[in-house]
């Protein structure tokens, strides 16, 4: 039996389990498994692996996609430059460490996008914006991080409102903080909404509701706006392919 999974702390309600236990299912593969490995500290790991001799993968979720680097022994370029891991591959008795997270968000906001290169603001600075930095890199789209306290590389939300500028001349939106999740489905990030106009396109990594309140603001303005389901079906894809190398 070929067995994958999922490493982090809590699990809970699990995306991955759920959408490759379907994909077995579905495409006739009868000899694979996907489990949950819900440990309360990454140095477990070890004991995953030892007590599950015929695993061929798995994904990282949060805690451990930072905390699980020096248990690697090899990490993709693309994830050194993001600092963080989301899927590992079980190859010729090592660990090889990647991102997939850039991948689906890299290939799906391509799709979204089709030719057009605007300008884009990042919401947050956490985790999840290093991955949206490294596609936008890839894609050859200027951008500008946007946080609520001010950092080196980032501008905060009332210089938005301060110098309306920046939004006119950044047209893509891309958020990347968890505002707007279920069941919090009412917050929204504090960019200023008079500012938003026909021509701004939001993406939002958010995907529990299918729509969120900022999604729904900009769309009543007459902008495009989407959720980030192809993003995490895009990722989830990719280390399947990659787990198949």
């Amino acid at each position: 039996m070929r067995k994958f999974g999922l490493i982090g702390f809590p699990l809970g309600h699990s995306f991955s389990k759920k959408y490759f236990t379907e994909k077995f299912e579905k495409e006739g593969l009868s000899n694979c498994e996907f489990e949950l490995f819900e440990i309360p500290s990454v140095g477990e790991l070890k004991k995953v692996i030892s007590e599950n001799p015929t695993l061929e993968g798995l994904c990282v979720t949060i805690p451990y996609k930072l905390e699980v680097m020096p248990f690697l022994d090899e990490i993709s370029p693309s994830a050194k430059q993001i600092g963080a891991v989301n899927c590992i591959q079980f190859k010729e008795n090592k660990l090889i460490g990647y991102n997939t997270d850039f991948i689906g968000f890299r290939d799906s906001l391509a799709g979204w996008l089709g030719e057009e290169r605007p300008k884009a603001l990042i919401l947050g600075t956490g985790g999840a914006s290093k991955a949206v930095a490294a596609a936008l890199d890839d894609l050859g789209i200027e951008f500008q991080f946007v946080s609520r306290s001010g950092k080196a590389n980032a501008i905060t939300y009332k210089e938005l409102t301060q110098r309306p500028e920046i939004m006119s001349d950044h047209q893509l939106i891309i958020n990347s903080t968890p505002l707007g999740t279920f069941p919090e489905i009412e917050s929204m990030p504090a960019i200023p909404l008079d500012q938003i106009s026909k021509d701004h396109l939001y993406y939002d990594l958010v995907y529990n509701p299918a729509e969120t309140a900022m999604m729904k603001t900009v769309t009543e303005k007459g902008g495009r706006a989407t959720n980030g389901m192809e993003m995490l079906i895009g990722q989830a894809e990719a280390a399947w392919k990659i787990w198949n190398d």
